[in-house]
């Protein structure tokens, strides 16, 4: 089994750095991840944040399929729950039509930010009392012009009517994503670097593979019409294995468990305290050891191999956990290189 690699950049802004600057570093890695020949490069969505600028993933993949020829973009993801399945269906079929088999449509589950920003993108709507189900089911039928007649916006047209509809795919972190992505019969990519609980990715996967549906997909009998499961992970690579557990150390995921029953996950304590400002919902916090795959080129490639084999997955999704901009690029380069060197 041959093995893909793909970036997730979310667009951090580092300190003493302005949004431009962290834009521009963004437009650098996608030249590069394409010079590399990595697979695909995603991009984000949070909001009022002060840790990263990619608040647009749709705004800011047009800027990078303009300035690259052959890499895939894509968002990872889009947060649907805010928005009209309608009007995004519109804005990647642009994008679609502007870059002809490029352009992928990543779906999270996530708020992408705090209550206060999920009040400010949803006020004087209902867009959170439509489940999520409903709302990709409808948006997988805009993108391929499949609404049902008994559908209440039946008729109307996500303009323009591209000639190959950007590709979708569910993110998640859990069983109940999975679950979603099987049903609804389009590609599953785990969040690793969220969840690096090995049995709950393991349940997830094999959870979505045994009860996939191609059937359920618009685009069933189609070559996409079957189970494509992706693995999103978190590395730091550096020139020595010494050097990257340094990095390494400090570095955890903080989550929210809700009272409702959901999980939020932000990146640091300052931002769960936030949290707790911002909701009346009761909650609790817990923080454990990020699962970030750190090492030297050689040591990373044998863990990532290692997952490929485990978890029966031919592309991986990495995202670079290190501050700086240059560590990240270098990052990027010695994965490349270590693949490179030694075909997989």
């Amino acid at each position: 089994m041959g093995l893909k690699l793909s970036i997730l950049d979310q667009s951090p802004i580092g300190e003493n750095e302005t949004a431009e600057q962290a834009f521009r570093h963004t437009i650098e890695l996608v030249k590069k991840a394409e010079e590399l020949g990595y697979y695909r490069f995603w991009v984000s969505e949070h909001h009022d944040s002060d840790n990263v600028v990619g608040s647009s993933p749709e705004v800011l993949i047009s800027h990078l399929l303009a300035h690259t020829r052959t890499i895939r973009i894509g968002s990872g993801g889009v947060m649907l729950q805010h928005y009209s399945p309608y009007k995004v269906a519109e804005n990647f079929n642009v994008l679609s039509a502007l870059a002809p088999g490029r352009v992928d449509l990543g779906i999270g589950r996530a708020p992408g930010g705090l209550p206060r920003s999920t009040r400010a993108l949803q006020q004087g709507e209902d867009a959170s009392v439509k489940p999520l189900e409903e709302k990709l089911i409808e948006l997988e039928q805009h993108l391929h012009r499949k609404l049902p007649e008994d559908h209440p916006n039946y008729g109307v047209k996500a303009i323009p009517h591209p000639e190959q509809p950007a590709s979708l795919y569910l993110l998640g972190t859990s069983v109940s994503s999975a679950q979603l992505a099987a049903k609804t019969g389009i590609p599953y990519v785990f969040a690793q670097f969220i969840n690096g609980d090995e049995a709950a990715i393991r349940e997830s996967l094999d959870t979505y593979r045994k009860q996939f549906n191609a059937e359920a997909s618009v685009v069933a009998g189609a070559a996409a019409a079957r189970t494509q499961a992706l693995l999103a992970v978190s590395v730091i690579v550096t020139d020595t294995d010494e050097e990257a557990r340094e990095l390494a150390v400090d570095s955890k995921n903080v989550k929210i468990h809700l009272a409702s029953g959901r999980t939020i996950n932000v990146k640091t304590l300052e931002a769960a305290e936030e949290y707790g400002r911002q909701t009346d919902e009761p909650f609790t916090v817990e923080v454990k050891d990020a699962p970030i795959i750190h090492g030297s080129k050689e040591t990373v490639r044998k863990r990532l191999l290692e997952l490929q084999q485990v978890y029966e997955v031919d592309e991986l999704i990495i995202v670079a956990a290190m501050k700086g901009f240059d560590k990240r690029l270098h990052a990027y380069e010695l994965l490349h290189e270590a693949f490179s060197e030694q075909t997989v």
